[in-house]
This record gives C-alpha cells, structure tokens and sequence, in this order.
C-alpha cells in the first residue's frame, strides 16, 4: 500500500528533465548523469593536481621545503588551489569548470532562477566535506587504525549514492545550494522565424533595438522565446490560449523592463514584438560567434534529424 502510493506520487511528480524559468515557459533540459559528471571531477582534479605538482616541485627546487613535509605542504597546496578554482571557474564560466565544458555540463538553479554566487560557492564548499575531505583521511590512514578507514569509507559511499538515488542526481551540496547539473542545450534556431516575411501591411521595421539592448540575453534564453513563439502555431483551447497570452504579457514586459525599452508595446503587437526581438538577438549573436561553427544543426528543422 505504502508503496503503491509512493509509484503515484512519482508518476505525478513532474519530469526532472523539465526546468521552469522565471519566464513561465518549460524548458527540456536533461540531467547530467552520475557518469558524466565523475568524468568532469576527474578532469578537474587532474588539472588542480599537476598545478599543485608544479608548485610543490617549484618549492623543492627553492629548498623552501624538504621530503619530510612534502606530503602535508603538497596536500594543502592542493586544497588552495583546488577550492578557488572550482568557486571562480563557475562564477567567470557560468556554473562551468574546464572539465564541465568538456563534458558540455553546466550548474543551474533548481528553481530556474540565475544562478548566484552563494550557491556556487555553497556547492563547492560542500564538495570539500562529502568527497575529498574523507578521501583525503582515506589515504593518509594505515592498517592500524582499519575503524577510521571504514568510516571514511563509508562516507564516501555515501556521498556517492545520494546523487545515483536522487532524480534529479544532486548531491548533498546541490540539495543546499538549490542547484543541479544538466546537459548543455544544444541552440535549434527555427529558420521560418528569422525569415519569416512580415504580413501584409505591416511595417517590416516597426520594432528596432540597439547593440546595448541586445547585450543581456544569450543563447539559453533566445531558446526560450523560441519555444514560446514555436508554440503560437498550435491549436489550443480557450483556458490554455488565455494562459498562453499571459505568459506572452509578462514575458513581454520582463524583455522591455531588462533591455530598458521605454515605448508601450500594444496588446496586438506583443507576438510581433517578441518575434523581431527574437530575429534581432539572433543576428546580434552570429555575429558575435556565439553559436561556434555554422553546421546543420543550427537549422535543425532542415537537417532531417527532428523527431
């Protein structure tokens, strides 16, 4: 019975994949797995280990320090540099390391709010604590001593299984910090809306925005709007169109309010509005080269493969 209500409650539950931004509109964003993610660690630590090599065989070379305490000065040589780079990689790349973009992860915020400097540090500061503080005693125990390395054991353990039993597979410092870890999307830009001729009678340049209002929205949120202006084309009933045309309001006024658009935009020409703010952030973009090498799959539409 316990069980049975436990499946209902999952299965009403809804999906992990699904992120919710401030804007309203659902996005589909798959969770990094535990794999993909030990992947990254791995490569972090390689990285911060052979910066911390290079500093204790600089220090060796200086005769600042001897083989007698070479391990307790290499181990907190390590520990500086490895807990900055994690904070400040995240905070400069966007809640990425060097081995999350090679993995192509990314930290988010739980909520779908904007991922602040308190939780990266926060998930950080925990990682030191669930992972490389009992690893760092696991190592440094001996046989004599088989209880302390059965508890750092474990510990480890433990701190391993949370995420493989969480559906979104945080760990403890994602549980505090209100984050988790996804896949980066990959940017699918519909060609009919940036080509999309205008209707009759309608000025083609009714709507213009400059290079500073075009500075505060990048690929991640251009896929947002584009799920919403994809959406216009469906049929839907009449709650579901007035909630629609709610969403296209307060979606509407948060773009005005951040670029610092001062004319009103009329009720009719909201869709209109978003759609020339849509073609104008994606030219604004190419140009920059944020979407890298120009391959099919920023047409996703034409390349075959959509499902």
């Amino acid at each position: 019975m316990i069980f049975r209500r436990w499946r209902e409650r999952r299965r009403n539950l809804p999906s992990p994949d699904e992120l919710l931004p401030p804007e309203g509109v659902a996005l589909t964003l798959p969770i990094a797995g535990v794999g993909v993610r030990l992947g990254a660690q791995i490569t972090d630590i390689i990285i911060t280990l052979v910066a911390a090599i290079c500093v204790v065989v600089l220090l060796l070379a200086l005769d600042i320090t001897g083989p007698q305490t070479i391990f307790v000065i290499g181990t907190l040589i390590f520990f500086l540099i490895r807990t900055p780079y994690y904070v400040l990689a995240e905070l400069a790349w966007n809640g990425q390391t060097l081995g999350k973009r090679l993995m192509k992860i990314k930290v988010v915020s739980h909520d779908g709010g904007s991922l602040s400097a308190h939780a990266i540090v926060l998930r950080n500061l925990m990682k030191e604590a669930e992972v490389f503080l009992p690893a760092t005693l696991l190592l440094t125990l001996d046989s004599a001593s088989p209880i302390a390395s059965i508890l750092s054991l474990g510990w480890i353990t433990v701190g391993l299984l949370v995420p493989i039993m969480d559906r979104y597979r945080r760990r403890l410092g994602d549980m505090m910090a209100g984050t988790h870890v996804i896949h980066l999307p990959v940017p699918l830009l519909l060609k009919d809306l940036a080509s999309e001729a205008p209707a009759y009678g309608e000025k083609k340049q009714k709507f213009k925005f400059l290079t500073h209002q075009l500075d505060h929205y990048g690929a991640f949120e251009l896929q947002t709007l584009e799920t919403l202006l994809r959406s216009q084309s469906n049929p839907q009933s009449s709650s579901a169109a007035k909630q629609r045309d709610a969403t296209i309001e307060a979606i509407v006024e948060r773009i005005r309010k951040k670029i610092g658009y001062a004319d009103p935009v009329p009720h009719a020409d909201r869709v209109r509005f978003l759609k020339a703010f849509y073609n104008a952030q994606r030219e604004h973009l190419e140009q920059r080269q944020l979407f890298g090498d120009r391959r099919e799959n920023k047409h996703y539409a034409q390349s075959g493969e959509e499902t």
